[in-house]
């Protein structure tokens, strides 16, 4: 990989962050990262693009992080009933705006 691509990936890494903390709700920047990334796997990326968007852009945009303290504090409460839906709530969220990212964007090709 050239020297340019770390730089991109950089670059892609700092928006990514910027747009996180911009934003401020976990929920939303988790739906909307999932989407794009559903639209952008049916496409065919070149190697260097894919790690720029997913390894820069997408891992910084949508870590997991927030969702994980939002868990903890839920779990540190001892509501375990809670906690396994809310759980359950964003892994199937986040899995069907993926889906539907990678259908919308092949509807459209």
């Amino acid at each position: 990989m050239k020297i340019n691509n770390f730089i991109y990936i950089l670059l892609a890494a700092y928006l990514a962050t910027f747009l996180r903390l911009t934003i401020k709700n976990d929920f939303f920047i988790s739906i909307v990262g999932s989407f794009l990334v559903g639209c952008f796997i049916s496409r065919r990326l070149s190697y260097s693009n894919e790690k720029i968007l997913f390894s820069g852009f997408f891992s910084c945009f949508t870590s997991f992080s927030g969702f994980i303290y939002f868990l903890y504090k839920i779990l540190n409460q001892g509501d375990w009933i809670k906690f396994i839906v809310f759980f359950n709530l964003i892994i199937i969220v986040n899995l069907l705006a993926m889906l539907f990212g990678f259908w919308i964007s092949r509807k459209f090709t």
